[in-house]
């Protein structure tokens, strides 16, 4: 098990499970034998949030346990830091779906074990305008989506909101134009999602696309032409590395280090499920930005 002279745990006691502090409970005695001097903080608002992370530096290590908007917070902020400490993420919210990608498990207390137990691997970050996310930015119906989501279905039915939301969002789906260019790509169309993902997973569920990784360097580009069920086909056909973008004709995949994507219809992003207005549209990653603890799979 790996042990740390001072370590940070920051915890959001409302991101979507009523039991977390019980759950807290049982994982403090583990990362006490595991850290010499270790600070409890509970933030009260999104701003002590980012207020706390930007002292981050001054730890060895930082755990953040909560749902995807808190870990985006803070991963947001110490992506800024000039001193980056070493980060482990806790599944404490909705849908956790970068702790997913990550395959740390659901359950808090094998999650702290896996991570005591694990590795350190340089994490790739995504940067928008002045702003950082670690699983995925996002216009047209994911973020109509996220804007859509009843807060008190969220509360009482988690992953399931999301779809709930999804289904009433689809239908009042509307294309967009867009135009994509990158490193000697140049796409153009109408679309009714554009993704630019760094994870594996999006409301708990698995993206089907077998390239994805947080630590190739690379951003993977998903256009979105279509809600249909030849779309879908052609989304699971994805899961083959052997499949290429001339195959798709409802969607466009590429991998990209940066790119410009220009949609002025749209007016929100979603960012890892938080909204905001579009800053540049120029996107780019930061390869190993992070250094983050993750289980050793077998």
């Amino acid at each position: 098990m790996r042990t740390f002279n001072k370590a940070l745990l920051i915890y959001n006691k409302l991101a979507g499970d009523a039991d977390v502090e019980a759950k807290l409970a049982a994982v403090v005695p583990v990362l006490g034998k595991a850290v010499k001097e270790l600070t409890m903080i509970s933030p009260e608002s999104t701003a002590e949030m980012r207020q706390i992370c930007e002292k981050a530096g001054e730890m060895e290590l930082v755990v953040i346990m909560g749902g995807d908007g808190t870990v985006h917070q803070g991963i947001d902020v110490i992506s800024k830091l000039e001193e980056r400490p070493l980060i482990a993420i806790l599944p404490g919210g909705t849908s956790n779906d970068f702790t997913r990608t990550l395959g740390i498990p659901q359950n808090l207390g094998d999650a702290v074990e896996a991570l005591l137990t694990g590795e350190i691997q340089a994490i790739d970050i995504g940067k928008e305008g002045n702003r950082h996310f670690i699983n995925f930015w996002g216009i047209g119906l994911v973020a109509d989506t996220s804007e859509n989501i009843d807060e008190d279905q969220k509360k009482s039915y988690g992953p399931l909101s999301y779809m709930a939301s999804t289904v009433r969002t689809i239908r009042e789906a509307e294309s967009f134009p867009f135009h994509i260019v990158s490193e000697g790509v140049d796409i153009h169309g109408e679309a009714i999602a554009i993704f630019v993902l760094n994870g594996k997973s999006l409301a708990t569920t698995p993206i089907p696309i077998a390239a994805i990784s947080p630590s190739d360097g690379k951003l993977d580009v998903l256009v979105v032409k279509n809600s249909n069920l030849a779309m879908l086909r052609e989304l699971v056909s994805l899961r083959k590395p052997e499949t290429n973008n001339e195959q798709l004709n409802l969607l466009e995949y590429i991998q990209v280090s940066e790119l410009h994507i220009d949609a002025p219809s749209q007016q929100k992003v979603d960012m890892d499920g938080e909204l905001y207005d579009v800053q540049s549209g120029k996107i780019e990653v930061l390869p190993g930005h992070l250094r983050m603890l993750v289980p050793i799979l077998k």
